[in-house]
């Protein structure tokens, strides 16, 4: 794809670019690469100036002419913040959702950069009220139509991280479960007699679905719903060409991540042990929510896709 990163040597590298071709199916895209110079430093860590461009599927305008919705955005460190951009960038029509009137003006200084007519509109993923609503102002908006959902919504009450998970109320398991798991069965349901022509959800997961990981508790059983609800909704919608996949990503230091117990030590902790000694980068999740989108990925579907920085394939 492409990109910046520090070099060792003793001066600076005049920036260098080079055209390149792929081909998918009867089209042949062309795009450049360049890699400006760097100061000196001692990783191999991506420039922070340049943080990793938004990535090669931006540049080639992978998804002009489509139309989304995006759900979980709570402010500019959101991964559906991250994921959105790449999907603007990459030429897609954009609609958002917020969570009350708390991220209200957060959700809308954001989603006005993409134009001033953007759709910026309430949903309590737990009211079917308020899905159906979204979804008849999205169909309006768009004409009817819609080819992208990015669903990144999760919720555990702060006590439920904290402490052991067998600790967990009636209460806590319902809440988590309802908000980060069955509001993709719902939000799907809705969506998907606007994607008439087919479409791609995407779903954000992580690594505890699958192991244990301190103090995730609740939520990491809630994310093993989603990724098993995600695999059942590709089997039902394959027919009508509607993907449906989850991202799990590294930890990224988000609001949401912030309420778990220990998540600096986290960070830490892959930055040590993944096997590229570092934590993935939010840009990096918005290359990837891009190509799962695109026609690139016409043949994945029921897929968990990790981008961890290859933690999740150590044993120790």
């Amino acid at each position: 794809m492409g990109g910046c990163f520090r070099r060792r040597q003793g001066r600076q590298e005049n920036a260098t670019q080079r055209k390149e071709e792929t081909k998918h199916g009867d089209l042949v895209y062309q795009w450049e690469q360049r890699r400006p110079a760097c100061e000196d430093v001692e990783t191999n860590v991506p420039c922070a100036q340049q943080a990793f461009a938004v990535g090669l599927a931006s540049v080639m305008g992978l998804l002009s002419g489509k139309k989304g919705v995006v759900f979980g955005v709570a402010n500019k460190r959101s991964i559906a913040w991250a994921i959105a951009q790449a999907w603007k960038e990459a030429g897609a029509e954009l609609a958002f959702t917020y969570q009350g009137d708390r991220l209200k003006e957060n959700v809308s200084q954001l989603a006005e950069t993409f134009g001033e007519d953007t759709l910026i509109t309430e949903c309590d993923v737990t009211q079917d009220d308020h899905i159906d609503r979204v979804f008849n102002e999205v169909g309006d908006k768009f004409g009817g139509k819609l080819d992208l959902m990015l669903h990144a919504v999760a919720f555990a009450p702060k006590e439920a991280l904290e402490g052991t998970f067998v600790a967990t109320t009636r209460e806590a398991f319902r809440v988590a479960h309802d908000v980060s798991a069955y509001s993709l069965v719902a939000l799907t349901r809705a969506a998907a007699p606007l994607m008439t022509e087919g479409g791609s959800i995407v779903a954000m997961s992580y690594y505890g679905a699958e192991k244990v990981i301190p103090h995730y508790n609740v939520m990491g059983v809630a994310k093993a719903a989603l990724e098993a609800s995600t695999r059942y909704l590709a089997s039902d919608l394959g027919e009508q060409k509607i993907r449906v996949n989850c991202i799990s990503a590294g930890p990224v230091n988000t609001l949401a991540a912030r309420g778990i117990a220990g998540f600096s030590s986290m960070l830490k902790h892959y930055e040590a042990h993944a096997p590229l000694k570092r934590n993935v980068l939010p840009e990096e999740l918005g290359a990837t929510g891009t190509f799962l989108a695109s026609d690139g990925a016409a043949a994945i579907t029921g897929q968990v896709l990790y981008v961890d920085c290859g933690y999740q394939v150590m044993g120790m």
